[in-house]
């Protein structure tokens, strides 16, 4: 009984939290809140309409407002009362009217429509209304309080019988009591103090206008007269008022003051504000200038001009990426399951069982260890034995296989010796291996607090550490791994450890996924955060041809960033954005602020195989130098072969992560030794970036949490569009085009300038026209066809630039006469 009382409480708990979960997303939908905005700006409007009409019709409608005492009703006089009101929004708005002015707080009830209005255009996201809702809150509850007691005392108490409470009963009341207690002098200035720190929680202005008042200048009689006589002391005497200062600008040292030797000691100059505003930038020179006047009015000019600069850099915010979708909010961690590895289980008698049988194998083969120490990891435990001195280590790295038929173990891995340590490892699988979660890795402290720019955490050590990395600083990444051991679901936890970590203002992907199915769970995510060319129908790019053309368009975009950086005079994208940020840099030339862009290709094989070439070479030239303007790849492949990770990937792609593969030569192809042979699937992974690779058991994420988090993306507002890659046109396809449409009569107005190009950098491409005049490619194919047609280029010659068929540019000028007189 007590079981099934359990159970149905489970039940109604679950309906409850799940009704809950249901409001709460409803509540976060946008054409909710717009609705809900919508309405509480008619209803602002309506009260204000209501106030207005009440103030100004007076006390006309008390009498169908305000109940009849028991004395009218006995007399009749209530029967007499009218029923219709003189409110323009009729009974009901003038009973809201009497209830909130009369009854409560007087007209300083205007505060609450006025909140009213800014949270309904908030709710409804209107751009050009962009308030601070907590901000406020607390103004107009601050004026409605004080609004009502000062009114009181000001208005209501020597002007009655006009049927309106200005300050209404609130006021009233409050007023009586603290009239009471401090008296009329101590109400006043109650309401002067409140007055003065509510106007500095508006502007810190005002603490400088009270300072100002309080200025022992202004209560000084003739102090203008002393400073005119001061200022009259030839340059040659060494005079300083307290409000000269002498420093060097380029260097500025701490100021060191002079005083005028006139001044009486018992006089202390008072050390104001304004005083730093009077600073005047004195070079040292060896012999005075003659105009000293002039020259002293020059400099005092540029301190000022000086001083107005540095005041506007302060006063100017730092640019925020992130405002364009101000309401993003980051997945919550709840949309990922948990996982029972939070409690690490160690069975004692399998590892006393385990290291038993490993000091009986090595006593067998003549082997005698010093010490051996277990270290209990989610699938593997690594033994850590420490040999007797003369035993060499090849030795025992040549029992690997004997180990494992000891233990009956699936495999055994050797590591002799364990870097940093003066001992040997030998890593065996657990007997009941445990899933590490995703979610045990996004919610660990060290994710949450990394400070990485791109962070991934892909899953724990052998030692139970959670394994994070920098894409940032990898800065391309090859996965490899036979079909079935967690290629995939690797490539699912760098997703997803980046849309955790990242807003969509500060990182794009693009993804290629030939298989078609693998990634379109994130197609719902379009408009956040994946970028594609301007014609794609779908940002999943799929077909081979727009892979290449993707690709080539990236090339352009990494060409066109290196440009930004450039004339920006920094080194990569990370002091660029910090530049930006800062607003050093002009949006009216060309300067914005640069996501990161990672682009993931999967089953890389299939397209060397069906592109070659042409997928090969922007891979190549992308890995090679897009590290510092934000591209990052990563690439993945079931089929490590030779002819598929040729030289030029595995040479530019210095972070490997291995699956298990079949064969060691698939594993010296990937981590350029033997070992990811050796490993037991299910998201066993050896993660190499330098010398010696680390043993990770990669996360799990599953497609319904990736799902759950891309819906939770896909809810909120985007942007209109998904970030657009730079146009590209294939020149390979122009080959077949036929110049007889092109009409040299109708050039194209940038035609000379575009063939003066050409010819001086001696190369023939589409995009150094595109990415010198900032047009699109399709008008610089144009372009380019025309000066086909005209005979200043080649013909398209594969992927190389066309050649140039002027020697010079006084040859371009005789083509250039030549075409205009026909």
């Amino acid at each position: 009984m007590a079981t099934q009382k359990n159970s149905k409480k489970d039940k109604v708990e679950k309906k409850e939290i799940k009704w809950l979960q249901t409001l709460r997303n409803t509540l976060k939908n946008d054409t909710t809140q717009f609705v809900i905005g919508l309405l509480c700006v008619m209803v602002a409007l309506y009260m204000v309409l209501a106030f207005c009409s009440f103030v100004l019709n007076g006390g006309a409608d008390q009498s169908a407002l305000e109940p009849a005492t028991a004395i009218e009703q006995f007399e009749g006089v209530a029967d007499d009362a009218p029923d219709v009101v003189k409110n323009s929004t009729g009974k009901r708005g003038a009973h809201i009217a009497q209830k909130l002015i009369n009854n409560s707080f007087g007209v300083s009830s205007f505060c609450i429509p006025v909140f009213l209005l800014v949270l309904g255009l908030n709710l409804m996201r209107i751009r050009s209304y962009k308030f601070d809702l907590k901000h406020w809150g607390i103004c107009c509850a601050t004026i409605l309080v004080w609004g009502s007691l000062f009114l009181s005392v000001t208005i209501d108490r020597w002007f009655t019988g006009s049927g309106i409470y200005w300050g209404g009963y609130h006021g009233h009341n409050v007023t009586e009591w603290l009239i009471g207690q401090f008296g009329m002098p101590g109400i006043v200035i109650l309401l002067l103090v409140t007055a003065i720190i509510f106007s500095i929680y508006l502007t810190r202005t005002t603490i400088e206008v009270i300072r100002k008042l309080f200025h022992p200048k202004s209560l000084l009689p003739g102090q203008d007269e002393v400073e005119q006589a001061l200022a009259e002391v030839p340059a040659e005497e060494p005079v300083a008022a307290p409000a000269d200062v002498d420093f060097t600008i380029d260097e500025q040292p701490a100021a060191e003051l002079t005083w005028d030797p006139t001044d009486t000691p018992d006089e202390p100059q008072p050390a104001t504000d304004e005083m730093e505003l009077e600073i005047v930038a004195q070079p040292i020179e060896e012999e005075p200038q003659p105009a000293a006047d002039k020259e002293e009015a020059s400099e005092a000019e540029f301190t000022i001009e000086l001083n107005e600069e540095e005041e506007a850099e302060k006063i100017v915010e730092p640019y925020n990426p992130r405002l364009d979708l101000s309401r993003y909010k980051f997945p919550t961690i709840d949309l990922l399951n948990k996982g029972n590895e939070e409690l690490l289980m160690v069975d004692r008698d399998e590892q006393n069982a385990n290291k038993d049988r490993i000091i009986q194998v090595l006593r067998d083969f003549g082997i005698e260890i010093s010490s051996i120490k277990a270290t209990v990891g989610p699938t593997i435990t690594l033994y850590e034995i420490t040999p007797a001195p003369g035993v060499r280590i090849s030795k025992i790295k040549n029992l690997e296989n004997d180990i494992a038929l000891s233990l009956s173990a699936l495999s055994t891995r050797i590591i002799a010796p364990i870097p940093g340590k003066g001992t040997i490892g030998i890593e065996i699988p657990n007997a009941n291996p445990q899933i590490v979660s995703m979610h045990s890795v996004i919610a660990s402290r060290k994710f949450q607090e990394c400070t990485y720019e791109l962070p991934i955490a892909i899953g724990k050590t052998i030692t139970n550490e959670i394994f994070m990395f920098d894409l940032a600083k990898m800065p391309h990444l090859l996965v490899a791994g036979a079909t079935g051991q967690g290629k995939s679901v690797g490539l699912n936890a760098i997703v997803t450890s980046l849309l955790y970590k990242k807003h969509p203002a500060e990182l794009k992907f693009v993804i290629v996924d030939p298989k078609k199915v693998e990634f379109s769970v994130y197609a719902p995510i379009e408009k956040h955060f994946l970028a594609k060319l301007p014609d794609g129908e779908d940002a999943i790019i799929t077909d081979t041809a727009k892979v290449v053309q993707t690709l080539k368009s990236l090339c352009v975009e990494m060409d066109a960033r290196y440009d930004l950086l450039k004339a920006a005079g920094v080194r990569n994208l990370r002091e660029y954005n910090e530049k930006f940020v800062n607003r050093k840099l002009n949006p009216e030339k060309g300067h914005k602020y640069l996501p990161y862009i990672v682009v993931i290709v999967d089953e890389f094989g299939d397209l060397i195989i069906t592109a070659g070439n042409d997928v090969i070479i922007p891979i190549t030239r992308i890995a090679q130098l897009a590290r510092a303007v934000g591209i990052h790849m990563i690439i993945a492949t079931q089929r490590p072969s030779a002819n598929i990770i040729v030289g030029g990937i595995r040479a530019n792609f210095p972070a490997r992560i291995a699956f298990r593969v079949s064969s060691m030569i698939e594993s010296r192809i990937i981590l350029d030794r033997p070992g990811a042979n050796q490993l037991i699937g299910k998201g066993d992974m050896l993660f190499l970036q330098g010398s010696d690779p680390v043993r990770v058991q990669c996360a799990f994420v599953d497609t319904p949490e990736v799902d759950s988090i891309s819906r939770y993306i896909s809810q909120q507002q985007g942007y209109p569009t998904a970030f657009y890659l730079p146009e590209y046109v294939d020149e390979n396809a122009a080959d077949g085009n036929n110049l007889d449409d092109v009409d040299l009569k109708r050039l194209d107005p940038m035609f000379e300038d575009a063939a003066r190009l050409v010819v001086v950098h001696q190369s023939g491409s589409t995009s150094l026209i595109q990415r010198k005049f900032s047009i699109g490619y399709n008008r610089a194919g144009r372009i380019m066809d025309q000066l086909e047609k005209a005979g200043i280029v080649g013909p398209v010659d594969g992927s190389k630039p066309r050649q140039v068929l002027c020697a010079d540019e006084m040859d371009l000028e005789f083509r250039l006469k030549a075409l205009n007189e026909n």
